[in-house]
């Protein structure tokens, strides 16, 4: 499906809340209305037609759905808009958990919302012993078991070689990659367990004699873990934990030589100090994050996520403005690139956190910096 335009979306929205109105005034149950909502608007996915039949806003779905994990006895995860703004527009789909929780915050079956599990092969699972044809769909989630799957391929590995290998090496950064890409199609709380299980046997293996090219790659990964475990923990509502997973991410990046990671570890531990309210340790981990930044690109993203928002904090707009200046020859081109890409984004497919910082930024410098 090709992107939808920004007033194609606002007209799809007036046209949701008639349809729905209409619905409602005539007793139509509201698996109808959905039908009806997806007959009317055709770019609608079923996940969204339910929210939008129900009158419901992302926000209010992330309530009810934190309301049932309440009721269940257990903790709300961190589902944010823009996660379930990515499982209704695609490619992303929600995990196993999220799936559930969802059918069950709408009063609709799996099937009803497209969420009918699917194997890694691409065939959607019917019931008991069945299974339909094979589908070809991009961005497959994963099976209950691919997850796991992963760390397992890594302590097969480790057991034909207990003191590392090259083929161990590319297990690992394979399993990094896997962890970081599929950040948000699994539950955190059972993504962290499964970056721990995989970090702890690396442990293992570095805590033997390894050749030392090896025992170097290793120390890579286990610090791109670290740092992985760092951001789930902060989701976690683990802001003491994030802290100690972030500095063994940087400590080790600091041992290999690998900058992009000493630089991302500094830096998450900057918004993190920044949460907090201890400004003083935000500004040093800023500046730790800008110096080990690799290139332009490095340089603005260490600015941009770390940097420019402590000093606006500190109400430093002049050293903000020179911060901005060191990132690049012209940040006014920099600059202009960045609106055009927000003049070609629709509002409600830019993430909520970019949202959230951009309006932050502009708060904290109050107007006193440049434009």
């Amino acid at each position: 499906m090709g992107q939808i335009t920004r007033s194609r979306r606002a007209q799809i929205q007036r046209e949701a809340t008639a349809v729905r109105m209409r619905g409602q005034r005539e007793g139509f149950p509201l698996a109808r209305i959905v039908t009806a909502l997806c007959t009317t608007c055709p770019e609608l996915s079923p996940l969204e037609a339910w929210r939008l039949a129900l009158g419901w806003s992302r926000a209010q779905t992330i309530a009810q759905v934190a309301d049932l994990y309440l009721c269940d006895g257990l903790k709300p995860p961190a589902l944010s808009e823009a996660m379930l703004c990515r499982f209704e527009h695609g490619p992303d789909r929600p995990g196993p958990e999220y799936a559930g929780m969802l059918a069950r915050a709408y009063g609709a079956g799996l099937d009803q919302l497209g969420l009918r599990p699917r194997c890694v092969c691409g065939a959607d699972l019917g019931g008991y012993g069945q299974q339909t044809a094979p589908l070809i769909v991009p961005g497959v989630e994963m099976t209950a078991a691919g997850l796991p799957a992963v760390r397992e391929s890594l302590r097969l590995a480790l057991l034909n070689s207990p003191y590392g290998s090259p083929a161990v090496v590319e297990l690992a950064e394979a399993a990094v990659e896997h962890y970081a890409l599929n950040y948000s199609r699994h539950v955190p709380a059972h993504l962290f367990d499964e970056v721990h299980a995989a970090r702890s046997l690396l442990g293992d293996v570095l805590a033997a004699p390894v050749n030392a090219t090896i025992g170097a790659e290793l120390r890579r990964s286990a610090g791109w873990l670290s740092a992985l475990l760092g951001n789930l923990a902060f989701h976690l509502a683990d802001p003491s934990g994030a802290r100690a997973h972030l500095a063994v991410a940087a400590s080790f990046g600091e041992h290999v030589g690998d900058a992009q990671l000493v630089a991302w570890a500094y830096g998450a531990q900057s918004m993190l100090a920044r949460a907090r309210g201890d400004l003083s340790a935000a500004l040093r981990h800023a500046e730790a994050s800008a110096a080990h930044a690799v290139g332009k690109l490095g340089r603005a993203q260490a600015a941009g996520w770390a940097l420019l928002p402590t000093l606006a904090r500190l109400s430093r707009a002049a050293d903000a403005e020179r911060a901005l200046a060191e990132v690049g020859a012209q940040p006014g081109d920099a600059a202009a690139r960045a609106l055009d890409v927000l003049e070609r984004v629709p509002a409600d497919r830019l993430r909520s956190t970019a949202r959230t910082r951009l309006g932050a930024l502009t708060a904290a410098l109050g107007g006193a910096g440049p434009a």
